[in-house]
């Protein structure tokens, strides 16, 4: 099984580089798994695809202002740092650029004078480099006064994903309208094109609503590198499931109705369950999952699932073909680009149902 299996033409005109003022204006491409059929509807018609007793399970992470511009401490020289998840206290991964020249030991300062001034202020974050992890990452412990949260939130921006090259003004456009535990260092897009009232009408419904929580980390970022789609390993992302989101489960399981996965990172965490608990009752959760999903895989909770449109030769694509299949997503995704969908983290939602 090979990466290259997983290229398709995109223009990169299609791809979005801002969201639509209204949340649930996007497009939605239905692919039906059982014919590989393809309709083309808005996303509000999302409701004529759902029925009562299903069960919609949302990815409740939220994203934090992760990217950090700031000094090297011995030189002056500008760095970046994008965090990626909290180890424990103020010790955390990030990724770093330039990378070769921030090594272990390396001291860096964010906040206080002026990037470009020679004044000496007393920065407001300082972090030192502990040490250089796998795949270009490095744990890095913070020191500073105050609250850390709200320094971040301060000094951070948005860590919009590289193929974005437009200013995002309101941060809250990255954010899902259900986002409540802070950790991800993106978001789960699938969720962005909800409103609490779309949600509401859909709860009205009959539907139900669950949440569990994956913070997305640095597998959102790293490419796959092998061709060999078999040597490829997924980085580790940590997810919960709540007493009441485990009831929901079993209850969708014992009464026969579907569940549905709001975007690639519920499913994942949907499967991680899953695995752990075979026929056995779902029992309240967490911890850390690297599940990696690809043609062949049986699926174990997830029924349906909506999506965005993912990047060519990407585990996400490998995803969405273990479901719907190989040849049917690449035809559906022809299909979409033909038809002008908008492409990637603000573009147009799709369901496989």
């Amino acid at each position: 099984m090979n990466v290259s299996d997983y290229d398709f033409e995109l223009p990169e005109r299609l791809i979005a580089q801002t969201p639509l003022k209204d949340r649930t204006s996007s497009r939605l491409l239905v692919l039906h798994r059982d014919t590989g059929a393809v309709e083309h509807r808005s996303f509000r018609d999302l409701k004529d695809y759902l029925r009562p007793g299903d069960t919609l399970v949302l990815n409740d992470t939220k994203v934090i202002p992760a990217r950090l511009f700031g000094t090297k401490a011995d030189t002056g020289a500008k760095v970046e740092l994008l965090l990626l998840k909290n180890i424990e206290g103020d010790l955390w991964e990030a990724l770093v650029r330039p990378g070769k020249k921030i090594r272990k030991g390396a001291i860096l300062h964010f906040g206080g004078a002026d990037l470009d001034s020679e004044q000496k202020v007393k920065p407001i974050l300082t972090a030192v480099v502990e040490e250089e992890g796998e795949m270009g990452a490095r744990l890095i412990r913070f020191a500073y006064e105050g609250i850390f949260n709200e320094l971040l939130d301060r000094l951070g921006e948005m860590p919009l994903p590289p193929y974005i090259k437009e200013r995002l003004d309101d941060r809250d456009r990255y954010q899902t309208v259900y986002a409540r535990h802070e950790g991800s260092a993106a978001a789960p897009t699938a969720g962005l094109h909800f409103t609490d009232d779309f949600l509401a009408e859909l709860e009205a419904w009959g539907v139900r609503i669950c949440r569990v929580t994956l913070h997305v980390g640095l597998g959102t970022f790293r490419p796959v590198a092998v061709e060999n789609v078999l040597e490829h390993r997924m980085h580790e992302e940590w997810y919960s499931v709540s007493p009441e989101s485990a009831a929901l489960l079993n209850r969708a399981r014992a009464e026969g109705g579907r569940v549905v996965a709001v975007g690639t990172t519920s499913a994942r965490t949907l499967e991680t369950v899953g695995g752990r608990f075979g026929e056995r009752p779902i029992e309240p959760c967490s911890g850390w999952t690297d599940i990696f999903i690809y043609p062949g895989y049986e699926f174990r909770l997830v029924n349906a699932l909506l999506t965005n449109f993912h990047l060519p030769k990407s585990t996400l694509v490998m995803l969405v073909s273990a479901l719907a299949g190989r040849e049917a997503i690449l035809s559906a995704y022809r299909e979409a680009v033909a038809e002008q969908y908008r492409f990637f983290s603000f573009g147009d939602a799709m369901f496989i149902t």
